[in-house]
């Protein structure tokens, strides 16, 4: 259960230091009472589709019988965290400017989870799906619920952290270092979790 925990942990994280930046953004953008409910409630409703979606493809992957094959799924983390590396534009200010409009409660919530769902979409259905077919039933439910704690941990970090510049400048300078290592951990992971390498070896 601790090791299913930590494995959980890890996949939020890789998927939401990148988020946490924004949610910083976000909340420095709302100056209205109460801005952490609206946008905490936002933050449930994008990663919930998010989740949702993940689970749908995890589940038909998960037919597939050779668990080899699940692990070449591993190679998607990994080359994402490459491209991380490469990559070194950053749009989420731009992304939070566009969308957000916090003319309402509402619509912040609305507005929030869309801002979630486009700027982590991606990354988080590109980490999630191979992550999730290696779990059985009950560490899926216990990993969701890792994700749930994560996730209400990430949103009061963003709120806070927010209103400490240092704290905020570090995580927008070096989060996508944090990423993309963690990104090709996880990936590595799941290739070797699923016997994937001694597989291709064996081809050779």
């Amino acid at each position: 259960m601790t090791t299913t925990i930590l494995s959980g942990v890890t996949a939020y994280i890789s998927t939401s230091i990148d988020y946490l930046v924004i949610l910083m953004i976000i909340f420095g953008r709302i100056k209205k009472s109460k801005a952490f409910t609206y946008v905490y409630l936002g933050d449930i409703l994008g990663t919930t589709v998010l989740v949702s979606a993940a689970l749908f493809i995890s589940f038909i992957l998960g037919l597939i019988p050779d668990p080899w094959i699940l692990g070449l799924l591993g190679f998607i983390p990994i080359v994402m965290g490459i491209m991380v590396i490469i990559n070194d534009e950053d749009d989420g200010e731009e992304s939070v400017d566009k969308q957000l409009h916090a003319s309402g409660k509402a619509r912040i919530i609305i507005d929030v989870a869309l801002i979630t769902i486009i700027t982590c979409g991606a990354d988080n259905i590109g980490i999630y799906v191979p992550f999730f077919v290696t779990l059985t039933t009950s560490q899926l439910i216990i990993v969701l619920i890792t994700f749930f704690f994560m996730m209400t941990l990430f949103c009061i970090m963003g709120y806070f952290f927010g209103k400490i510049p240092l704290i905020a400048k570090a995580f927008d300078k070096y989060g996508r270092w944090i990423t993309a290592a963690v990104y090709i951990i996880l990936g590595l992971y799941i290739v070797y979790e699923n016997g994937t390498f001694e597989k291709l070896l064996s081809f050779i």
